[in-house]
């Protein structure tokens, strides 16, 4: 009895003294994931938090260099993660990947990465958040491996993304129906997409309507060409998802957060989504105020509505 009762009063104590001096990390990571180097940024006050990792939009963009804006009011209750997956951001900088990047590759990715945070912060689970392309990513992690999520929060998502584009593109047609340069180019775009400039064309007016008038340049069009180069097979992937029919039940918590003004990844089809999915929880939250990028545009209330959902 005397050793068990010792036993006890040494755990604790050992307790005792990780509350009073929680392990605080903050660094940029460089891990071997897929056969490449790649980069994690690990933020927290107390690795005890649980994990939070956002998977990026894009594909091909990084959310690390400005995370702080919104993640300032996570931090207080989780360990945050970012990742920049291949070929984007300080993982391009460390290398290029050596072959295309596609869904498949890129899916295979973001389970090494969970399963290297889950084995470095000695934790079970972890909480996943996708923001728009990085559903592609996440979706597949809550298909195939709910028992490594607490939950999961769908941002944005592409849920069936060729009839997403197809709305996008009616859309526009008759916001431009005055504008001829407009109307004919967005003539020209075809379903399935047989080039890169039928993305270019829908990207370029979705934008200019956005009121972003830089798209209209030469510059633009160039560097949008020179991403397709790279990008254009993963999303062609991505264009063929359909969760509706793909994936009716899910085993762990989701939580979809949408931008009202979204017709990127269409806020309508993420509605109807929403309903017939079954999971043990669900919810959808609606952002006024927002397009296609809630966590830019409405950054507390995004914050909020996620800490929120924790049990």
């Amino acid at each position: 009895m005397k050793k068990v009762s010792l036993f006890i009063l040494t755990l604790l104590s050992i307790f005792c003294v990780a509350q009073l001096h929680p392990a605080k990390m903050d660094t940029l990571v460089t891990v071997e994931i897929g056969g490449i180097k790649q980069a994690i940024e690990i933020k927290t006050d107390d690795t005890n938090k649980p994990i939070l990792l956002f998977l990026s939009g894009g594909p091909g963009s990084s959310m690390m260099k400005n995370a702080d804006s919104f993640t300032n009011i996570l931090k207080n209750t989780f360990t945050i993660v970012q990742w920049d997956q291949r070929d984007a951001g300080k993982t391009l900088e460390l290398n290029p990947s050596p072959i295309q990047p596609s869904v498949e590759l890129m899916r295979k990715d973001t389970y090494e990465v969970i399963n290297f945070l889950l084995k470095t912060l000695k934790q079970k689970k972890l909480y996943l958040l996708g923001s728009s392309w990085g559903n592609a990513l996440g979706f597949y992690i809550v298909k195939n491996h709910p028992e490594l999520l607490h939950a999961y929060y769908a941002v944005n998502p592409v849920i069936s993304q060729l009839k997403s584009e197809k709305e996008l593109l009616t859309t526009l047609k008759i916001h431009f129906k005055e504008n001829p340069v407009a109307m004919e180019e967005l003539s020209k775009v075809h379903f399935p997409f047989t080039n890169d400039e039928d993305l270019f064309y829908l990207r370029k007016w979705l934008f200019y309507k956005d009121g972003k008038e830089y798209v209209t340049s030469d510059n633009f069009k160039k560097g949008f060409l020179q991403w397709s180069k790279t990008w254009s097979p993963a999303w062609n992937e991505v264009m063929k998802i359909d969760l509706p029919k793909t994936l009716k039940k899910v085993n762990c918590p989701i939580y979809f957060l949408v931008g009202k003004n979204d017709i990127q990844t269409l806020t309508s089809i993420t509605k109807e989504y929403y309903e017939q999915v079954k999971a043990p929880k669900k919810d959808l939250f609606l952002f006024e105020n927002s397009g296609h990028q809630i966590h830019k545009d409405e950054s507390e209330k995004f914050q909020n509505t996620i800490v929120k959902t924790i049990d």
